[in-house]
C-alpha cells in the first residue's frame, strides 16, 4: 500500500499537467500525491500604474466610483439590484463594495417570499452567503406539490431553474435541496438543444461546474464571456473585472517567482533523491485557497509548508529504509536541529528546511499577532509523521486496515490539517476552548473531500499490482457488491453539507471570512486537482494554470 499521500498527481512536465507515472524504485511502489489549499479587504489601488498591465488611460477608481454609484442608484427593482450583486459575487469582485451588498441584501430581504421562482432562489442564496439564518425547506415550498416534488410548469423558466440549481449545492442537509438538484439538473439538460446558443453555453457550464461547489475564479471568465453577450450590458462592472484579472495574474506571476527562487535557493531538489520539483504545482493550492492582495506573503509562506510535506512525503515513499525513518520521526519530536545530526544527509537537509521554515512562520504569527504558535506547529508536523509511519507499518507488515481506520490515518497525511492549522495561525486566530470543534469540522470536512476524490480517481492515476492504499480498494474488499464510487459520492456530498453548515447555518462563528472562505476554496479545488479525463489528463487545471498565470 503506497505511503504517498500528499499534494498532487501530475507528471514533472510544466506547465501541462497530466497524471503522474509510476515513480520507479521502493520495490515497485509508485507515489501518488494526494493534495490541496476569501478574500480580505482590498485597499482600492486607485488610479493603477503601467506596472499592472492596464492602459494608461484606464482609470481604476473610477470604475469602482461608476459601480458603487450603480449600487448606490440602480433603476430597477429589487431583483436587479440582486442581480447586479450576483454579478460582482461571479466576478469576484464584490470584495471592494462589501458595505453596499450589506444594505442591498438588508434592503430586499422580502424578494424571498414572493412567488417568483428566481426572485425566491437568487434572495435565498444571496442570504445564506451572507450569513442569514433561511430555511430553503420554507421558502420552496410554496413551489412544490404536497409530496415535495416541484411544480412541472417550472420546467419553462430556464433561469429560475438555473438558480435553482445553484441553490441546491449550497444544501445543509434539507430534503428541498435535494429535490431542487433532481429537477432543475433533469430539465436545464433536456432544454439545452432549445436555447439561444450562448444562453446554452451558460446553461452547460453552469451544469458541468455547479456553482458554490467550483472555483469562481475559474469560473469568472466564462461568467464575464456570458455578460458580454447579454442584450444589456455594464461596461463598469466589465471594466473592473478584466482590470482585476489582470493585476491579480501579475501579483501571482510575481509571488510565483518568488517561490521559484526560494526553492532553488534551497537546493532540496539535489539533495533529496527521487524528490519531486513541481513548484507550480505546489503554489496553486494557496494561490487558489487564499484570495486576497493582502495575503501575498501568506500565500508564499503557506507555497513552502506544501512543498516540505511534499517531500516528506517523497522520502517516506520513495528514499527511506525504515529504521532512517524511526530516526526521522523521533528527530521531529525533538524540534532541534543537533537531533538531525545523526540522520542522513538528504534527510539533514529536509529537517532544516522543515524546522526554518516552521520557525520563521511562528515568528510572522507572533510579530503579526502577539501569540507564538510553534508548539501548536510542531505536535502537527509531528502527527503528520507519526501518520506516515503507520502507513509505512501497514505496508510492511502487510497489514490491511479497515476502511475506517485507513480514512481516519489518510486525512492526517493528505497534509492539509497541518496546512490549514499554519492558516489558521497567520490569520491570527489561536486554539482556545469552545473554539476546537468548528475549527476541527471546518478543516477535516475538506480534507476528507479531498481524500475521497482523490481515491475514487486513483486507478487513473496509479500503476501498481496489488492494494494501492485508496479508500475505495479497501471498501470493495470490504463491500464485494456494493458500488463504491457511488458510495464515496454520497460521503462527499454529505462533507459539503457538513462543510455548509459550519459556513453558513447563521451562527455566529469565532472563525474569520477569510479562513472559512479558504476551507470552502480548498474543497472546491479538489473538483480541479481530480477532474481526470478520458486520457487520464487534467483539462480543467491546465486551463484554470494558464488562465491564472500565464
Amino acid at each position: 500500500m503506497a505511503a504517498a499521500h500528499a499534494f498532487f498527481s501530475f507528471s514533472s512536465a510544466e506547465p501541462v499537467l497530466h497524471s503522474a507515472s509510476p515513480v520507479a524504485g521502493n520495490g515497485g511502489r509508485s507515489c501518488r500525491n494526494h493534495g490541496f489549499f476569501r478574500p480580505s479587504t482590498v485597499i482600492c489601488p486607485g488610479r493603477e500604474p503601467a506596472s499592472h498591465g492596464l492602459s494608461d488611460d484606464f482609470d481604476f477608481q473610477e470604475s469602482l466610483t461608476n459601480v458603487q454609484a450603480l449600487l448606490h442608484h440602480h433603476p430597477t427593482s429589487g431583483r436587479g439590484l440582486l442581480t447586479t450583486v450576483d454579478h460582482l459575487k461571479r466576478l469576484c469582485i464584490d470584495h471592494y463594495f462589501q458595505d453596499e451588498i450589506d444594505t442591498i441584501m438588508d434592503s430586499c430581504a422580502d424578494l424571498i417570499h414572493g412567488d417568483d421562482l428566481l426572485d425566491a432562489t437568487l434572495s435565498l442564496r444571496l442570504m445564506r452567503e451572507a450569513g442569514y439564518s433561511v430555511s430553503a425547506d420554507d421558502v420552496l415550498r410554496k413551489f412544490a406539490h404536497d409530496n415535495g416534488d416541484f411544480n412541472l410548469g417550472l420546467s419553462k423558466d430556464i433561469r429560475g431553474l438555473l438558480s435553482l440549481q445553484d441553490m441546491s449545492h449550497l444544501n445543509m442537509g434539507e430534503s428541498s435541496l435535494y429535490k431542487a438538484n433532481e429537477f432543475s439538473s433533469r430539465h436545464l439538460r433536456f432544454a439545452i438543444k432549445y436555447l439561444e446558443p450562448n444562453l446554452a453555453r451558460y446553461v452547460r457550464q453552469s451544469l458541468d461546474h455547479p456553482y458554490h461547489v467550483s472555483l469562481m475564479q475559474y469560473k469568472a471568465r466564462h461568467h464575464l464571456s456570458y455578460m458580454q453577450n447579454l442584450p444589456t450590458r455594464n461596461m463598469a462592472i466589465e471594466n473592473l473585472a478584466r482590470a482585476e484579472f489582470r493585476i491579480k495574474k501579475l501579483q501571482h506571476q510575481r509571488e510565483m517567482q518568488e517561490v521559484k527562487r526560494w526553492w532553488m535557493d534551497l537546493g532540496l531538489a539535489q539533495d533529496v533523491p527521487a524528490a519531486r520539483d513541481q513548484v507550480l504545482k505546489w503554489y496553486m493550492w494557496p494561490m487558489t485557497v487564499l484570495e486576497g492582495f493582502s495575503f501575498s506573503r501568506y500565500r508564499i509562506e503557506i507555497t513552502k509548508i506544501i512543498s516540505i510535506v511534499y517531500i516528506v512525503d517523497d522520502i517516506f515513499d520513495l528514499v527511506a529504509t525504515q529504521e532512517e525513518l524511526s530516526l526521522f520521526n523521533e528527530a521531529i519530536k525533538m524540534w532541534d536541529l543537533e537531533a538531525a545530526d545523526s540522520l542522513p544527509n538528504y534527510m539533514i537537509s529536509c529537517y532544516k528546511a522543515l524546522y526554518t521554515t516552521t520557525n520563521d512562520i511562528a515568528y510572522m504569527v507572533r510579530k503579526e499577532h502577539g501569540a507564538n504558535p510553534i508548539n501548536h506547529l510542531k505536535k502537527a508536523w509531528a502527527t503528520l509523521f507519526d501518520g506516515f509511519m503507520i502507513e509505512g507499518k501497514w505496508l510492511s507488515t502487510n497489514n490491511v486496515p479497515t476502511s475506517e481506520d485507513y480514512l481516519r490515518n489518510g486525512i492526517i497525511t493528505s497534509g492539509a490539517p497541518l496546512v490549514f492549522l499554519h492558516l489558521l495561525f497567520m490569520l491570527g486566530h489561536d486554539l482556545i476552548e469552545g473554539n476546537k470543534d468548528n475549527i476541527h469540522r471546518v478543516i477535516s470536512c475538506p480534507a476528507k473531500i479531498m481524500r475521497l476524490w482523490d481515491d475514487m480517481g486513483s486507478a487513473k492515476d496509479e500503476s501498481q499490482e496489488g492494494l494501492d492504499g485508496s479508500y475505495k480498494e479497501l471498501y470493495q474488499r470490504e463491500n464485494p457488491h456494493g458500488d463504491a464510487d457511488e458510495h464515496m459520492l454520497e460521503m462527499i456530498a454529505s462533507e459539503w453539507e457538513c462543510l455548509n453548515k459550519e459556513c453558513f447555518s447563521g451562527m455566529k462563528s469565532t472563525l474569520s471570512h477569510s479562513f472559512i472562505t479558504a476551507s470552502l476554496n480548498f474543497a472546491r479545488m479538489v473538483r480541479v486537482m481530480y477532474g481526470y479525463d478520458d486520457e487520464q489528463k487534467l483539462p480543467i487545471l491546465e486551463d484554470y494554470t494558464r488562465m491564472l498565470l500565464f
